[in-house]
């Protein structure tokens, strides 16, 4: 799997899994010095795409450095200053979407269903946070589930690690077994969460689990005082984005050839939602 570094006190994923770096978490005070180990470190491991997720005062910076604005997330950082997604292609050949008419499709697909139309959860079923005796479970459904992932979520230990860190997991469970997953994904720094993570087993889909694990984490993160979620969802998943559409999201941009996500690196979709203008 891909690794995951500090570069001063900014946080970066790199490796030939994904063949590329993320600059998840950006220390402004970094900049720009940053930019420059980022490409050198691209060059020497000749990865073909960095893409970065930085408030939108540094898109100046990043545009003059051959960065492309892919997405933007408004009032992100503290519930007012946007972030934008930033990405530069080493490699011209990643920088083409072989699927765009079919991933317009989708986007076309999901704004066309009514918001707020929610299925109801089963009786047999129920949600709650997962705990760390849930572990091994999670990491069965997450194995059954993707046959590969930008991260190492089928390993207990990474999700014990992130558990204790910042990482809130839910399922969905029936008969004391868990049959579906999520998680909130919070960044206390800057009051924002990445609701990511959704499996469900085969067996178990077309019942709008989904759909009750995000309605589930939504209300947990605002009585935290969260001011803004997004997620990254496979741009060809009519049903992820569909959820997320129903769900008062709001499309804000696409990711080209981005994540090595079931067994492809495959391009991904920005959806957003502000719990401060509901």
């Amino acid at each position: 799997m891909d690794s995951i570094e500090k570069i001063g006190n900014s946080v970066i994923q790199h490796g030939s899994y994904n063949d590329r770096i993320y600059l998840m978490k950006l220390d402004p005070a970094d900049m720009p010095s940053l930019l420059d180990e980022i490409d050198a470190l691209a060059e020497k491991e000749s990865y073909s795409k960095i893409f970065t997720k930085v408030p939108g005062s540094f898109k100046e910076l990043l545009c003059d450095r051959s960065y492309l604005c892919e997405a933007s997330i408004p009032r992100y950082y503290y519930g007012k200053e946007d972030a934008v997604i930033m990405s530069k292609f080493l490699d011209d050949k990643r920088s083409i979407n072989c699927l765009n008419e079919m991933h317009e499709d989708v986007i076309k697909t999901a704004l066309s269903k009514e918001k707020g139309m929610h299925s109801i959860l089963p009786s047999e079923y129920s949600i709650r946070k997962c705990e760390k005796q849930d572990i091994g479970q999670m990491a069965d459904v997450y194995q059954k589930t993707f046959d590969t992932y930008p991260f190492p979520i089928h390993d207990p230990d990474y999700l014990l690690k992130t558990m204790e860190d910042n990482v809130v997991y839910f399922g969905v469970f029936k008969e004391g077994k868990v049959v579906a997953l999520s998680s909130a994904e919070i960044d206390y720094d800057y009051s924002g969460v990445e609701m990511t993570d959704f499996a469900t087993l085969p067996e178990f889909r077309g019942k709008g689990l989904s759909s009750q694990l995000l309605r589930k984490m939504e209300k947990d993160i605002k009585a935290k005082g969260i001011k803004t979620a997004y997620t990254i969802a496979r741009a060809s998943s009519y049903g992820m984005n569909i959820v997320f559409a129903k769900c008062g999201y709001e499309y804000c941009g696409r990711l080209v050839n981005n994540t090595n996500i079931s067994g492809n690196i495959e391009s991904m979709n920005i959806w957003y939602r502000n719990f401060q203008t509901d």
